[in-house]
């Protein structure tokens, strides 16, 4: 038996009541059932502008949404984050959120001495839940390259957050038995904090 952990699930999805949040649901249910603490994030109730307005050249405040994101992002042992493939990627507002909080003093610094990554999360883990509505994942990887690079390696790997990538699809065309089938499996994946 896997001994309890701090999870955050972060629903990416811009509506909770998509298929995205379900699989959101399930992993969280599987967690909690196992013991897990858990506490959930939904991207479409979060209060925060996902522009940077200025890029980084100047400092834009962050929101309270951001601060405590930021703070159960600290308190976690475990990260989990749903979203669907949109255009090979996340939805806008998801990166938007890593534009805004995802920042040097609370994920990483460069250190000048050194010229290396100082990472802030290591020693966490993540686990990365990836929808595609028209095609297979192998099908996209095939046409498209790998869409997975930006959120494992880019971001929350660069940070020290050692990453695992599921990708399920085409969730348009398959029937309910085997989006049963994923969410059983999600389930098992929360149940393990995984």
């Amino acid at each position: 038996m896997t001994a309890p952990k701090k999870i955050v699930v972060l629903c990416g999805h811009p509506d909770k009541e998509s298929f995205s949040g379900a699989m959101a649901d399930h992993y969280q249910a599987g967690a909690q059932d196992a013991g897990h603490e858990v506490r959930r994030f939904n991207i479409g109730e979060l209060n925060f502008d996902p522009i940077l307005h200025k890029g980084y050249k100047e400092i834009q405040p962050l929101e309270a949404d951001l601060h405590n994101l930021q703070e159960n992002f600290r308190w976690a042992d475990h990260i989990v984050i749903v979203y669907p493939n949109w255009w090979c990627t996340m939805p806008a507002i998801l990166k938007g959120l890593f534009d805004r909080f995802w920042l040097p003093g609370f994920a990483f610094n460069f250190n000048k001495q050194t010229k290396k990554i100082d990472q802030h999360l290591k020693g966490k883990t993540g686990r990365v839940i990836i929808l595609s509505g028209s095609h297979s994942p192998f099908k996209m990887w095939w046409l498209f390259g790998d869409y997975t690079n930006e959120i494992q390696y880019g971001i929350l790997e660069f940070a020290g957050i050692k990453t695992e990538v599921s990708s399920y699809g085409p969730c348009e065309r398959v029937d309910d038995g085997c989006r049963n089938k994923w969410q059983k499996e999600v389930e098992r994946m929360g149940a393990k904090a995984s």
